[in-house]
């Protein structure tokens, strides 16, 4: 029996609901407005932070008050704020199960005055919550107020302090702030301004937004990168990231995701000790192929399921297989590792 091995995680992200109030265009796990509004269940989140515990406790001193990207675990979405109830009882769960370093990603749109803001960033840290992360970037600036990103960031240093909020990223901050910008900017009046003002200042901002080459991003922004023919990709594998220990996300499906693959399922998160005592590739052939040779997935695509490949050619590995996986999507539900299904219909 061919299996795929699977490190116990070492950190990751609960996704509470793909749910959001933007839809950026970077968006790795194709977050929206036009997601049901599904939440993962009490329960769930549970079962879920106990098995999470259970697992980071053997790397983190207890109650560690250190938070990081890579370190430890958060709530995400979508947007967790959008159902703050649940994400206050999550956030209280987590810390009577000594789950380490905990914390929080939002987009602050939810922060339209000081005393709210406060009074709910109060809430969190009282609940056992050890800090926040506010993301910036010029996607999001598309849908969210900067003043109440603004807010945010104040408001939650005061609450947590300065070392626990970490703003993702700075460079961005820095330069709404010089650019005096108070409002929400679309995108591409966004980059207007950059190459009016400084062509250069363009070129260093797009480096510096973090585009993972996944989810929606391979959509989108396909038009800032070169193309390149279906056969450039052949014989890469994507081994390695499906068995990433770092940054996995469960979702509020329980499906268990590693790397930034969003789309790919390695199985119900209720039972972590069962996918990480490996998985049978037999029985997941979209895996299988994917952790030989990306032309193994394609050439069975093709001949099985009528892909056609795209004209204009692919940016990134990640194009080609998340565009396959569409198609298949699209053509048949026979395959358990493909999920949450309606990822793929919130791509573009």
């Amino acid at each position: 029996m061919k299996r795929l091995p699977v490190p116990e995680p070492i950190s990751g992200g609960v996704i509470l609901s793909y749910r959001c109030t933007a839809q950026c265009s970077h968006c790795m796990y194709g977050c929206s407005p036009r997601w049901r509004a599904d939440w993962m269940s009490e329960m769930d989140v549970e079962k879920i932070l106990v098995q999470l515990s259970d697992k980071l406790r053997k790397r983190y001193p207890s109650h560690s008050k250190r938070i990081g990207v890579n370190y430890g675990i958060h709530f995400t979405g979508g947007e967790p704020f959008l159902n703050f109830d649940l994400l206050l009882k999550a956030a209280k769960k987590a810390h009577e199960l000594d789950v380490p370093s905990t914390f929080v990603e939002t987009n602050c749109f939810w922060c339209t005055r000081d005393e709210t803001t406060l009074e709910k960033f109060k809430k969190l840290k009282n609940a056992g919550l050890r800090g926040i992360l506010i993301s910036v970037n010029p996607f999001l600036l598309e849908w969210v107020p900067f003043e109440r990103t603004q807010r945010g960031i104040e408001k939650s240093r005061k609450v947590f302090g300065r070392k626990n909020v970490i703003v993702y990223q700075e460079f961005f901050h820095d330069q709404f702030n010089k650019l005096k910008i108070k409002r929400t900017l679309p995108f591409e009046e966004y980059l207007e301004v950059m190459y009016r003002t400084n062509a250069r200042g363009l070129y260093e901002s797009l480096a510096y937004s973090s585009v993972i080459p996944m989810g929606r991003a391979v959509y989108d922004l396909r038009r800032f990168n070169k193309k390149y023919a279906s056969a450039h990709f052949f014989g890469a594998s994507c081994r390695e990231e499906l068995t990433r220990p770092w940054h996995i996300h469960i979702d509020n499906y329980c499906n268990y995701m590693s790397g930034y693959c969003g789309g790919i399922s390695l199985g119900d998160a209720r039972d972590i000790d069962a996918i990480c005592q490996g998985i049978d590739l037999e029985r997941h052939p979209i895996l299988n192929a994917l952790t030989s040779d990306i032309r193994s997935l394609y050439e069975f695509a093709v001949s099985e399921w009528g892909y056609k490949v795209r004209d204009e050619g692919y940016i990134s590995k990640c194009l080609l297989c998340v565009d396959i996986r569409k198609h298949i999507v699209s053509e048949t539900d026979s395959f358990r590792e493909l999920n949450p299904r309606e990822f793929y219909d919130h791509l573009a």
